[in-house]
């Protein structure tokens, strides 16, 4: 009899028909997984996605403690005076921010005077229209802003 050369001879024996059959019932008939590879990659993804999600919350909460942590051990260790600065600091530059946003405020609404003093009375009677015709349509004119600033920040993030 000639031997079958089709395989290559690793020096481990095919195993019988019945060691096929002792392996088969060894192997637990309901696994509880799909046998097929897509529905078992997609648990797979599920099972990681889920514990990366529960990673992640973890790690953030740890990071969050220990920056309030830190935030505290400063400002036990800053002595008042340094701290009394920084506020004063912080008011002063709040004031002045209060103090130009109203100055802007007023020279805005100086420079609108002047449009609408110098302005023909045509003109003037169309913009009037026209703000009453947004005001009329206030949903569709912020939804229509609001395609047009997606479509513009969309494009901005393609281009870098």
């Amino acid at each position: 009899m000639t031997e079958d050369k089709s395989q290559p001879d690793d020096g481990t024996a095919t195993p019988s028909p019945e060691e096929l059959r002792i392996r088969v019932e060894a192997t637990p008939e309901n696994l509880g997984e799909p046998t097929e590879p897509k529905p078992r990659a997609q648990e797979k993804s599920a099972t990681v996605r889920q514990q990366v999600t529960e990673k992640t919350t973890q790690v953030t909460a740890q990071l969050r403690d220990k920056a309030t942590h830190a935030a505290h051990a400063v400002q036990d260790r800053t002595p008042e005076p340094v701290r009394a600065k920084a506020a004063a600091a912080t008011e002063q530059v709040r004031d002045k921010a209060t103090a130009a946003t109203e100055q802007v405020r007023d020279k805005a609404a100086h420079v609108a005077e002047l449009a609408r003093d110098k302005a023909p009375e045509p003109v003037r009677e169309k913009a009037g229209q026209g703000m009453q015709a947004a005001r009329a349509n206030r949903a569709p004119l912020l939804a229509a802003g609001a395609v047009v600033a997606l479509l513009l920040i969309r494009r901005s993030r393609k281009h870098r």
